[in-house]
Parts: C-alpha cells; sequence; structure tokens
C-alpha cells in the first residue's frame, strides 16, 4: 500500500508533472506559464511520514555502501575531484542505449579527500533498490575538497546569496569528460544537491547553461536574484522547510519570485511547513518528484 506521504507528495506535484514532456519524446520541452496556465504559487506541504517508516527508510539506506560506486578522480582547470560514479543496473542497460547522468552534491558535512564522506541520504537514496530499478541512470556523487559555495547577506536584499566555490568549473569538466567515456544522454543531464550541494547545483547551471537538463534543490542557498534571467531557462525545483535556521527559507522565496517574473521561466517551489534543515522525509525515497525530473530535457 502506498504511504499517505506519497499520496500528498504525489498529488502535490501533479501540476508539475502535467507539465512535463512526454516521457518518450526525446526533444521535448516543457511548458512555461501562459496567460491560460500561470505559473502556481508555491505548494505548502507538511511531511506526513511516520516514525516507523522514517526508521524503515533509514535501515534502507544504512544498507547502501559507497563500495557499490566505482570511485574515480578526475583533475579539471580548477582542481581534482574524486568522485563515485554508478552504473544503470546490469538488467536494464542494452547496446545502443543511453541513459540519464544524475549528479547528487553534498552538503558542508561531506568536504573532504576520503571519496566516502560525500554519501549522504539524497546520494544513496538514489541507489536504493527500488529507485534504482524505475530510474535506471549514471549516479555522480563528486566530493569537493573545500566549499562549493559560499554565502554573503546580497547588497539587492539583504538576504544571504550563494557565490560559487572554486570547484565548479572542474565539476562540469568532469560531467563533459564522463560524457565522452559512458553512454550518456546528453540531453537528459541533471543535478540534485542538499544544503550546500543544492547551493552549488545552481551556481553549477550559471557556470555552464545549456549543460544541465533540470535540477532539484533541498534547503540551499539561492543565488543572487539578479541572476534569475540566466536561470530562467532550466527547470528548477527548489525544495525547503519553513523552520530551516541554517540555511534560511528566505533567499529561495526571493529566487523564485524574481524567476516568476522572467518569460518562460519553469520553476516550482515545495515549501514543507515545520520543517527543519533537511531532505523532505517524503521525499527522500518518493519517485513522484523524480519522475518530474526524468521528463525534462534539452532540447
Amino acid at each position: 500500500m502506498t504511504p499517505p506521504s506519497a499520496l500528498l507528495l504525489a498529488a502535490a506535484l501533479a501540476a508539475t508533472l502535467s507539465m512535463a514532456a512526454p516521457a518518450g519524446a526525446a526533444t521535448a520541452a516543457v511548458a512555461g506559464p501562459t496567460a491560460a496556465h500561470p505559473e502556481p504559487e508555491a505548494e505548502l506541504l507538511t511531511d506526513g511520514t511516520t516514525p516507523a517508516q522514517r526508521e524503515a527508510d533509514a535501515a534502507l539506506l544504512k544498507g547502501v555502501d559507497a563500495d557499490e560506486f566505482t570511485a574515480g578522480s578526475f583533475s579539471g582547470p580548477s582542481g581534482m575531484l574524486r568522485y563515485r560514479l554508478l552504473a544503470p543496473p546490469a538488467g536494464a542497460q542494452h547496446p545502443g542505449q543511453r541513459y540519464p547522468l544524475i549528479l547528487v552534491l553534498h552538503g558542508s558535512d561531506g568536504v573532504g579527500d576520503d571519496n566516502r564522506g560525500q554519501f549522504g541520504r539524497l546520494a544513496r537514496s538514489w541507489a536504493a533498490p527500488a529507485i534504482r530499478a524505475k530510474f535506471p541512470a549514471y549516479i555522480l556523487v563528486p566530493q569537493f575538497p573545500e566549499r562549493s559555495a559560499n554565502y554573503a547577506p546580497s547588497a539587492a536584499d539583504g538576504l544571504l546569496a550563494a557565490r560559487p566555490g572554486p570547484n565548479i568549473a572542474t565539476l562540469t569538466a568532469l560531467v563533459e569528460q564522463l560524457k565522452l567515456q559512458y553512454p550518456i544522454a546528453t540531453e537528459r543531464v541533471y543535478v540534485t544537491g542538499f544544503s550546500m550541494g543544492a547551493s552549488a547545483a545552481t551556481q553549477a547551471i550559471l557556470h555552464q547553461p545549456g549543460l544541465f537538463a533540470a535540477a532539484v534543490a533541498f534547503s540551499g542557498i539561492a543565488p543572487e536574484r539578479a541572476e534569475a534571467a540566466r536561470l530562467a531557462a532550466t527547470p528548477l525545483m527548489l525544495v525547503h522547510g519553513d523552520a530551516d535556521t541554517e540555511n534560511p527559507i528566505g533567499p529561495d522565496r526571493a529566487l523564485f519570485a524574481a524567476l516568476r517574473r522572467q518569460p518562460g521561466a519553469r520553476v516550482r517551489m515545495v515549501e514543507y511547513q515545520g520543517l527543519e534543515h533537511t531532505v523532505p522525509p517524503a521525499m527522500l525515497l518518493s519517485p513522484a518528484w523524480r519522475e518530474w525530473l526524468f521528463a525534462q530535457r534539452l532540447p
């Protein structure tokens, strides 16, 4: 039986999914707001997972080991990145077929060079058996040796704004290298992240526009709102708890408002009421937002 929290999330994202490109259309685009179908306001949710469900999910994710991912390293224009890469399940691989590439960017507690510390719950969730079977893809989990995004108050509105760390250029160069090495669908490269990793996700889009087909940013700090015009072409889902005191929700709300003023912008904002600084438990193993992500494609 589907948990109530999953049903709630699926219903809340129904409008998002209805705007997504058909799954089989390799060059389909996502419709932007129109007079008849304006971009909706932020979706307000309350996480409905039970303690038993959260414990079961935690036990499942604890069983995912970094060694299930192949270890690698890459030297790029701004330094070296260590990373782990998970290939699509063997049973899902077919000659001549190409697969999405998902980047999962870690928070500040994953900074280091052991090539293991970057494995938070979001990264592990992509290796959960049911998720991996439903969404066959290459999963890239890089580890930054220093912060991938830094924060300072914006002169424009006084709220925090993110700035890129020194390794964003190497991150995008690594993506380009992997596209040459593996059967990756170049129109289906996606970036996700939590906390600092969510902040870095939008910085990566700004660094190389046109590389990513879509992004989902959990509890990050948005870039300067003046960058909205450069982000508008990339479908973006912002997810944040309104009780987050580590990365306050204000910058995401401000970016959402700025993006909605951009013609053709494709942005969603999902606010969780009462949620602190974490990936919403209801979304951790949910297929709903991943279905939205996989439906986006570069033209």
